[in-house]
């Protein structure tokens, strides 16, 4: 019967019917309650009972709360207000409950899994960061290098290593200015090498779940097991890295010739203690990933085992994580919920639509997009909803690969981008949207041809 579907919890299921969205939707809605002796139609799972009309509206305001949040994530911050991507996601979601959504259904739209996993990988970085781990590694790759493009692709190489299981946005905070104190000591130009860490981080973040917040939150939602998408996945990057080494070695071969000068070593505190507990745990949490265990379960135990320590304060490793990162997760998560809940998806996401996205090529055009537009993890909450029943592991490996390439097609293409552009800006090194173009747009389409190719070979679609 009509009435039941009406009342029913919102899902991915429920959408999917033919005959359940239309614009009559609504007047389905207060008929079936006047007939049942209600005065309108039941908002997800709560009793209470809505008009027709009040529906309409509830849509309306989730869609303008949805539309704001992602304007604001385009373009960093309120041109009006003082307002950032952080705010406007609590901004939001506060907005999202008190027009409709119960805290119960806010609470229960939150992925914990993707949050604590989030949150427990950002203390091991900041924990092996403390250590002294990158500048121990930093300063025996220089006393190892010789040329200036030995330096680049030490530079890209390391840079997409790390990124593929210490979070890329991370990495590249901590790698920026690095780089930046290495090219001055030596009188070099900053700028072919920081496009390396930006493209580099955004590539190497492309061979596990855990290398971007977008791969975490894929891995949540999809189930994927890590060692299986490893396996998929690790090629790609590993050509990527080597044509993003090949590219900017190009652009830029008139700065990249010749030798590197010498250069001292870098100052600050190596304690070997720290960095052989870091690195054991780092390698125990690995492990317990490619075995298949709950990968926020692992994460969490070796982020608590680190903070047993007597050799580092707390407050140190708290210090380097990004909690405005998680806020904008937890709002985004809200958000998305309850334009979930207002049935707007189900009035656009119509089975001709569906249908006509059932292509790979297709959607991976629209994952690009949407990622350059949106950002990449506002794009995975929005375009979860297009993946098929039928070879759904498939297509969320392309998710996760795709949306993550669409990172260097544009200085605004992902979080990592920005951080290595606000850090660089800060020592007055400007890097601008035409530089970085040059550098990312053959990089992505050389990449997305490459990615489409290996997809149909490996998967045949």
């Amino acid at each position: 019967m009509k009435g039941d579907r009406i009342n029913e919890p919102f899902s991915e299921s429920t959408y999917r019917s033919v005959n359940y969205y239309n614009w009559d939707w609504f007047y389905e809605c207060g008929n079936t309650a006047a007939n049942s002796g209600n005065t309108g139609t039941s908002f997800g799972n709560s009793a209470i009972y809505l008009s027709a009309e009040v529906c309409f509206l509830v849509m309306i305001v989730s869609c303008l709360i949805l539309i704001t949040t992602l304007f604001i994530f385009t373009v960093g911050k309120s041109p009006i207000l003082r307002v950032d991507r952080a705010g406007v996601a609590i901004i939001g979601a506060s907005l999202t409950v008190a027009t409709g959504m119960t805290f119960d259904q806010a609470v229960g739209a939150v992925d914990y899994r993707t949050i604590v996993l989030l949150f427990s990988m950002m203390i091991i970085t900041s924990y092996l960061n403390l250590s002294g781990l990158f500048q121990l590694v930093g300063n025996y790759s220089m006393s190892k290098l010789q040329t200036k493009k030995q330096l680049l692709f030490w530079i890209i190489l390391s840079t997409g290593f790390l990124s593929a299981f210490f979070i890329n946005d991370i990495v590249c905070l901590l790698f920026t200015p690095v780089v930046i104190l290495i090219c001055r000591r030596m009188d070099l130009n900053p700028i072919p090498y920081l496009l390396g860490v930006a493209s580099a981080s955004n590539i190497g973040s492309v061979a596990t779940l855990i290398g971007n917040p977008q791969n975490i939150l894929i891995g949540s939602l999809s189930h994927m097991t890590f060692i299986w998408y490893m396996a998929v996945a690790t090629p790609l990057s590993l050509v990527g890295l080597m044509l993003d080494y090949l590219i900017i070695a190009w652009v830029y071969r008139k700065v990249l010739n010749g030798l590197l000068p010498d250069c001292p070593p870098l100052d600050g505190v190596i304690n070997h203690k720290l960095i052989r507990k870091g690195l054991v745990v780092m390698i125990l949490v690995l492990a317990g990933f490619l075995s298949g265990f709950e990968p926020a379960v692992v994460a969490s135990l070796g982020a608590a085992l680190l903070l047993v320590t007597r050799h580092l304060k707390p407050n140190k490793v708290y210090a380097g994580i990004d909690f405005n990162l998680l806020v904008i997760f937890i709002g985004l998560f809200v958000i998305i919920g309850g334009v979930e809940q207002s049935h707007l998806i189900g009035q656009l996401l119509t089975p001709r639509f569906i249908q006509n996205v059932q292509s790979l090529p297709l959607f991976t055009l629209l994952t690009i997009l949407f990622s350059n537009v949106v950002s990449n993890v506002p794009a995975v909450m929005m375009l979860k909803f297009l993946i098929p029943v039928t070879s759904a592991h498939v297509w969320w490996a392309s998710m996760a690969v795709f949306s993550t390439i669409a990172g260097n097609l544009t200085l605004t293409g992902s979080i990592a981008n920005l951080i290595v552009v606000e850090q660089a800006k800060k020592q007055n090194v400007d890097i601008s949207f035409s530089t970085y173009f040059k550098i990312g747009f053959p990089l992505t389409i050389a990449m997305v041809a490459i990615g489409l190719a290996y997809f149909r070979l490996l998967f045949g679609i």
